[in-house]
This record gives structure tokens, C-alpha cells and sequence, in this order.
């Protein structure tokens, strides 16, 4: 079994950082700043090139386990709920850019105000704002999977390596709490065995 993702997946994983973090620092204040004919063109550029990295990069990492390189089996709700994350952060992740764009193409069609341009622009602000909460959620997560020294961190991180799960009485025991939680949870949604 695979330990560590590959030297590709971590360059897509910590590039994307940074053209996200860029798409935020660089974001319009007002749509009107769109009558700039040089800065909608670029808006559409960056959308559709943000759009083409987020479809790589979800087809690609599609491919890795959630816990890869997870040093003990991973409760099936647990791995449920950290894919159910994953995968609102990636909708999240393509409707920004899907909105962006919708945004734009209203725009040049002078569609500047009016209810369809205010569900777009709320939608593309939703969109935003689930995926700060979702990516902090996301670090979270890593950061105490690496406190409990589950390796998982160490797959995709290459700072601060795991080199065994925690032994730290505290981490234990809220580790194994987590477990028994993941594992009612499991037995309230599994069939039972007559």
C-alpha cells in the first residue's frame, strides 16, 4: 500500500494554494470595476484557467485514498465524512469559477443589475465563503491528524514528518473516543444482521 503521495499530487495540492490565495488577494471590489475591458479579459483568463487546474487536480487526486498513508484503518464514516469535505471544497472550487465567468458574460451582455446578475454574484459569494469554511475545516483536520501521529500528515506534507502515532496519554484516549463515536455513528446507518 501507497505511504505518501506522489511528488506530482504534492505539487498540484500546494501550487493550487497559491493560485487560490492569489484569486482571493486579487478579487474585484465592485462590478463596475468590469467596464475595464483589460480587466474582464484577465478575470476570464484567470476563471478559466482556476476552472482547468481545479478539473485536473480533482481527476488526479481522485485516484489516492482520502487516508493515504493512514498507519491504521480509518473508520468507514470517518473516510466518509472527510470525502464528503473533499468533495464540497472541489464544488465549491469549480463554482467560483463557473459564477466568475457567468458574471462576465452577463456583464458584457449589459446585464448589470437585476435579479439574475444578483443570483449569479450571491451564488459566486457563497461559493467563497463555504470554501474559506471548508478549507479551514480541511487544515484543521491535517493538523490533528498530525498531532495524533496517524501519517496521513506526512503523505502529503513535507515539513513536521510523523514518525509514530502519538503516545501522549490525552491524544490516546480523545483518539480512541473519536474511534467508539465513528463507530456507533457506523452502526446506526449499517444494516443489521438478523
Amino acid at each position: 500500500m501507497e505511504k505518501s503521495h506522489t511528488n506530482l499530487a504534492k505539487i498540484i495540492h500546494w501550487g493550487f494554494i497559491i493560485l487560490y490565495v492569489y484569486g482571493i488577494l486579487k478579487q474585484i471590489d465592485d462590478l463596475s470595476q468590469l467596464e475595464d475591458t483589460g480587466l474582464l479579459i484577465f478575470e476570464v483568463i484567470f476563471a478559466s484557467v482556476f476552472l482547468l487546474i481545479v478539473l485536473i487536480r480533482y481527476f488526479y487526486m481522485s485516484r489516492f485514498e482520502t487516508f493515504l498513508g493512514a498507519n491504521e484503518p480509518v473508520p468507514v464514516m470517518h473516510k466518509f465524512l472527510a470525502k464528503t469535505i473533499h468533495t464540497s471544497m472541489y464544488l465549491c472550487l469549480i463554482l467560483l469559477p463557473l459564477t466568475g465567468l457567468m458574471i462576465a458574460g452577463l456583464f458584457t451582455q449589459e446585464i448589470k443589475d437585476g435579479p439574475l446578475i444578483d443570483v449569479v454574484v450571491g451564488l459566486h459569494g457563497f461559493s467563497a465563503d463555504l470554501s474559506y469554511l471548508l478549507i479551514a475545516i480541511h487544515v484543521v483536520a491535517a493538523l490533528y491528524s498530525r498531532i495524533k501521529g496517524e501519517g496521513v500528515w506526512s503523505s502529503m506534507v513535507p515539513l513536521w514528518k510523523e514518525k509514530e502515532p502519538s503516545n501522549h496519554e490525552i491524544i490516546k484516549k480523545i483518539s480512541f473516543a473519536e474511534k467508539e463515536i465513528f463507530k456507533k455513528i457506523e452502526g446506526i446507518f449499517s444494516p443489521k444482521n438478523k
